[in-house]
């Protein structure tokens, strides 16, 4: 099928780029220092940005030490760092069709990771120090939808995670979600999910989508 859009506005961790190592084991080392539970920490943490979820375990008054704290870790560590299938394809054939980055990571981490993994980046690049509030409020999918010069209802979102879902969706784009990194089962506020990226193209009108399945959540 084709999705019709004006432009298309990916995700970059777990849609584009597979840094979940880098993050368990820089979560696991900062939890460790903070005697927070890694695993609850984790739990909630996917597609957010790190000082919305800091903010969640400690007092205000240390948020922003802690999450520079984050950070660092995870942008000294690279190892593992990988393009997930079909995003290279994908990106260096989009047929003129515009596209944007709508990412939590901020910038250093996204330079850093995007490097790594080969992922090139756009000329609309939506970073957390651009937004005053992280997904799942659609600040960051509107914010490049206008600096694209288009209506956020004629875009789609490419998503993994359901904070990144629900953004999209409170944007007003249609949301394609990839199964690379949660279940299928909680990615029901997508209009249509895929495995990965292999199965979409871009085409001058939208994006070609194969083997898609469209969850009962999602958009008619």
């Amino acid at each position: 099928m084709i999705v019709p859009c004006a432009a298309v506005l990916f995700d970059v961790d777990g849609t584009l780029v597979d840094s979940t190592p880098v993050v368990e084991r820089a979560a696991r080392r900062w939890a460790a220092g903070y005697g927070i539970d890694a695993d609850a920490y984790l739990s909630g943490a996917h597609g957010r940005r790190t000082s919305d979820r800091v903010a969640e375990f400690l007092p205000a008054s240390e948020v922003r030490a802690a999450t520079e704290r984050l950070d660092a870790l995870e942008a000294a560590d690279t190892d593992g760092i990988t393009a997930l299938p079909g995003a290279l394809d994908l990106l260096a054939a989009m047929n003129g069709l515009p596209w944007a980055i709508v990412t939590s990571m901020d910038r250093g981490l996204l330079a850093a990771r995007s490097t790594v993994a080969g992922v090139p980046l756009p000329r609309v690049a939506v970073t957390a120090e651009d937004v005053a509030d992280g997904k799942p409020d659609p600040s960051g999918y509107l914010l490049a939808a206008r600096r694209l010069g288009v209506d956020p209802a004629g875009c789609v979102v490419v998503e993994d995670a359901p904070a990144g879902i629900a953004a999209g969706r409170a944007a007003g784009a249609t949301v394609l979600a990839v199964g690379t990194s949660h279940d299928p089962a909680e990615l029901g506020g997508a209009d249509l999910i895929v495995p990965d990226l292999t199965s979409v193209r871009a085409t001058a009108r939208g994006l070609g989508v194969s083997g898609a399945a469209r969850p009962s959540g999602g958009q008619q």
